[in-house]
C-alpha cells in the first residue's frame, strides 16, 4: 500500500515530506486537501492531524503529523543516509541544525511569505512592509549564523547534506520569489549553498509539483 501525504505541494511543510519520500525513491500518494472549503477543520481530516493542519500522513496504519517528523520516519524507515542514524555525533548535528532551521529560519520566512506572496496574491491585501522588515531583520541575524557556518561546513550538519539542509529548501524556495531575494547577496556562502540545494533532482521534481498546486 502506498503511503499518503494529506495537502497540497504548495505547502512548504507537505513539499518538505514530499521531497523525502523522493530521496528514497518510495511509492506515495498526495492527497489534496481543499482550503477555501475548510476541507483541513473537517472531522475527517483533524482524525487525522488533530490541529487542523497540513500535512497529514498515512502508511497502513500508522497515521502522522508535523512535517518534520514525518520526514525523519520517512527517512528513518529507509536507512536514509539524509539522518544519519549510524554515527550519534553526526545525527546530534542534524537534529540540533533541524531544529535552528525550525526556529531560527523557518519562523521569520513564514512571515515574510505570507506578507510578501500570500496576503496580495490570494487575499486581496496589502503587505504591511513594517511586518516584514521586523522579520527580514531576524532572517539576517539567521544567515549571519549560517555564513560563518558554511564558510567553515559545505552543509548545516557538516561536509554531508543531511535533512538539515533538505528542509530549508521549500521555504527558500519562496524567498526567491519575494521582492527579498537580493538579500543573499550578503551572503555568499548562504547563497551557493541553497543554489545547491534546489539543483538537487529530487528538489527540482517538487518545485514543479509546487508550482503545478500554486
Amino acid at each position: 500500500m502506498a503511503m499518503k501525504v494529506y495537502g497540497l505541494p504548495m505547502s512548504t511543510n507537505v513539499a518538505r515530506v514530499l521531497v523525502c519520500l523522493e530521496e528514497v525513491g518510495a511509492q506515495y500518494e498526495v492527497v489534496p486537501i481543499n482550503f477555501s472549503i475548510a476541507e483541513h477543520k473537517s472531522m475527517e481530516h483533524t482524525a487525522r492531524n488533530p490541529f487542523g493542519q497540513v500535512p497529514s500522513f498515512q502508511d497502513g496504519d500508522l497515521i502522522l503529523f508535523e512535517s518534520r517528523a514525518i520526514s525523519k520516519y520517512i527517512l528513518r524507515k529507509n536507512q536514509s543516509e539524509l539522518v544519519k542514524e549510524g554515527e550519534l555525533s553526526d545525527s546530534a548535528m542534524v537534529d540540533m541544525w533541524l531544529d535552528v532551521e525550525s526556529h531560527q529560519f523557518d519562523r521569520p520566512m513564514a512571515v515574510i511569505i505570507h506578507q510578501c506572496l500570500i496576503v496580495p496574491m490570494y487575499l486581496g491585501g496589502e503587505t504591511d512592509d513594517n511586518v516584514v522588515e521586523e522579520n527580514v531583520e531576524k532572517l539576517k541575524k539567521t544567515f549571519e549564523v549560517y555564513e560563518a557556518r558554511l564558510s567553515m561546513f559545505k552543509y548545516l550538519a557538516g561536509d554531508f547534506i543531511s535533512l538539515a539542509d533538505l528542509s530549508h529548501f521549500p521555504t527558500a524556495y519562496y524567498l526567491l520569489a519575494t521582492p527579498h531575494a537580493s538579500l543573499l547577496d550578503n551572503y555568499p556562502h548562504v547563497k551557493v549553498w541553497i543554489d545547491d540545494i534546489l539543483a538537487r533532482p529530487t528538489v527540482k521534481k517538487v518545485v514543479e509539483m509546487m508550482k503545478a498546486t500554486a
